[in-house]
């Protein structure tokens, strides 16, 4: 059984994409590894790269040419530092030369040795083929697909891309929602328990909290910089930054000068019921801005979807309950990662292959299952609380304008996030032996729609809002 860590789940990285930018990035680096195992490295003078399907349709508004630039440069989307992002394309761009792994420069034109091709692969719609030369001659090729929120696998041999899976014995195995809900029925513990014993098969205890504190630190500052940082998004659509003038009423006059600070000026400051729902698509709105922007984030499950995850949390964190921790931080990232990793066995969290269901829809049922354990909610309550998040999106598109990250997906972080809380408060409320549809059934629903659903709203920018509204519009 294939066993999908938090940390798979919830992954830094950089956007706009975790499809398209993310995906093609570790791509790149992967194929590097490749390349120095075999000993070819010090061989190459030329590489292209060809783009197919979605990754082609949409990949320059998705900044997927100059990820896979990044990747082969050897630059990390953990590590690098945001601010030397457009630095290191400007010198490819501006040289001609890739210096291959970070070493030996080769000639690269990016217009000429990126190629984008409109047809699909079989098996996903982002597939990708890197061919490396040596003297004209074609010494080495491999096809990747990038099939969402981060995740590569290889076209092997057989024409059937595998992906690593996890060979190490599970206390608990999940497989699917079902059998989640039988082990916390079974041991009475909570969903969270019973993910963090799982993931101490790979990690320790201690390894295991600093990783979770470095992600919720990655989503903290992702809406932060959001909040304060002001003017046009780039890519053309001269999108407004919105977070930074709603952070700007909301907070008033408050001082502080870290985001720790921030966090107790906001929860003095909440005030008014209805300013809650102006908070909520604040903090969601700033982390996607940041995505937008090239900044760094975290895939919740991916990064078109990465607002909702922290504006649920952050919601709980200054409004719910003033006194929350780390404690709650870790519960609540360890109930969203096992929710979104079910998703992913069960269907898919590719918008490419499902439509913004399979990314906000997934990110939604993530935070409403999670904010349902720390509001005292039953493990069952919780599993309700995603199959009623998801139910509320089946069918949703993904027809970005110009292949950006921008419109619609920014606001439906903010639809997202507001949808996760009013299905949380819906679930606890709900006696869970009256519900018709249980979450695995709505999981294999979503992936029947899926199937079902046109290519075109499949984040191809051939169908929808993509085709209605262009940059002359704007």
């Amino acid at each position: 059984m294939k066993y999908i860590s938090v940390f798979d789940m919830l992954k830094v990285g950089i956007g706009p994409s975790s499809s398209h930018t993310l995906g093609p990035w570790r791509a790149a680096e992967s194929w590097l590894e490749s390349l120095g195992e075999k000993g070819l490295l010090d061989k190459i003078n030329k590489v292209q790269i060809d783009l197919y399907g979605s990754l082609s349709l949409t990949g320059k508004g998705h900044a997927t040419d100059l990820a896979i630039m990044l990747g082969l440069s050897g630059k990390d989307p953990e590590t690098i530092p945001v601010n030397d992002i457009q630095r290191v394309i400007t010198v490819i761009i501006g040289n001609k030369e890739l210096k291959l792994g970070g070493n030996s420069a080769i000639p690269f034109d990016h217009e000429k040795d990126i190629i984008f091709n409109s047809d699909f692969l079989p098996f996903h719609a982002n597939g990708m083929k890197f061919s490396a030369f040596s003297e004209e001659k074609k010494i080495d090729e491999e096809v990747y697909f990038s099939i969402g929120g981060g995740f590569i696998v290889q076209e092997k041999d057989d024409e059937q891309a595998v992906e690593y899976q996890n060979e190490a014995t599970y206390p608990y195995p999940i497989q699917n929602a079902q059998q989640l809900s039988d082990y916390c029925t079974s041991t009475g513990k909570n969903i969270s328990d019973i993910v963090y014993e799982n993931e101490q098969v790979l990690r320790s205890p201690e390894h295991i909290d600093e990783e979770l504190k470095r992600i919720w630190e990655t989503m903290l500052e992702s809406i932060y910089i959001g909040c304060h940082t002001e003017g046009i998004l780039p890519g053309g659509l001269n999108v407004r930054r919105r977070a930074y003038d709603s952070h700007h009423r909301l907070i008033g006059d408050a001082k502080y000068t870290n985001p720790q600070e921030w966090i107790e000026a906001i929860r003095k400051t909440e005030g008014k019921f209805r300013q809650i729902l102006k908070w909520v698509s604040c903090f969601s709105i700033a982390v996607n801005e940041v995505n937008a922007s090239f900044g760094r984030v975290v895939t919740a499950p991916t990064n078109g979807s990465a607002g909702v995850v922290p504006a649920v949390l952050m919601y709980y964190l200054t409004i719910e309950n003033h006194k929350a921790g780390f404690e709650e931080v870790k519960k609540f990232l360890l109930v969203a990662g096992e929710l979104g990793s079910i998703f992913k066995k069960g269907s898919t969290i590719s918008a490419a292959m499902g439509g913004c269901q399979a990314e906000i829809g997934v990110s939604s049922s993530m935070a409403a299952a999670a904010l349902t354990e720390l509001m005292g909610g039953t493990p069952e309550q919780a599993l309700v609380a995603a199959e009623i998040a998801m139910e509320h999106h089946l069918g949703m598109t993904c027809d970005p304008i110009e292949g950006l990250v921008q419109i619609p997906c920014i606001e439906r972080n903010s639809m997202g996030a507001i949808k996760a809380i009013n299905a949380a408060e819906l679930a606890i409320e709900t006696d869970p032996k009256n519900t018709k549809v249980p979450l695995d059934k709505v999981i294999n629903t979503m992936w029947e729609t899926a199937k079902d659903m046109n290519t075109k709203y499949k984040e191809t920018s051939q169908g929808g809002l993509a085709i209605k509204v262009s940059l002359a519009d704007c």
